[in-house]
């Protein structure tokens, strides 16, 4: 991995960047080399609605978010608590994960933590 200060929009052209949010209407359904995936980080999710989502736009980026949605389901809790937002380094096992299997289930099952509220239909029905 190389590390600089310079700015991604600086580095890559527009239209190859990627920028990966929960709040996206677009859900990656593959990795495709030739872009540029930007994960960003946020520390409080409830202060920070959106933020993502709207640096993004401003910056005319496209935006993807993972298929939680599609791939897994709410599993029941006390808190009633669903999240879709993820650590950085969680959305980063999952890309890894499925960069290697080529499977959405399999990526999610190592990336998202069952704290966030969500689990794979197989483990739901256990």
């Amino acid at each position: 991995m190389d590390t600089t200060p310079e700015s991604y929009l600086d580095l890559f052209p527009l239209d190859a960047i990627v920028y990966l949010t929960p709040d996206s209407e677009n859900v990656l359904e593959d990795i495709d080399p030739d872009k540029v995936y930007v994960l960003g980080g946020l520390v409080d999710e409830s202060i920070h609605k959106q933020l993502t989502l709207r640096r993004a736009r401003e910056q005319s980026l496209q935006t993807a978010r993972l298929p939680i949605r599609e791939y897994m389901v709410k599993a029941p809790n006390a808190r009633n608590y669903h999240s879709e937002t993820l650590a950085i380094n969680q959305v980063f096992d999952v890309l890894c994960t499925y960069y290697e299997t080529r499977s959405w289930p399999a990526a999610l099952r190592a990336g998202v933590s069952s704290g966030k509220g969500y689990v794979l239909p197989e483990t739901a029905e256990q």
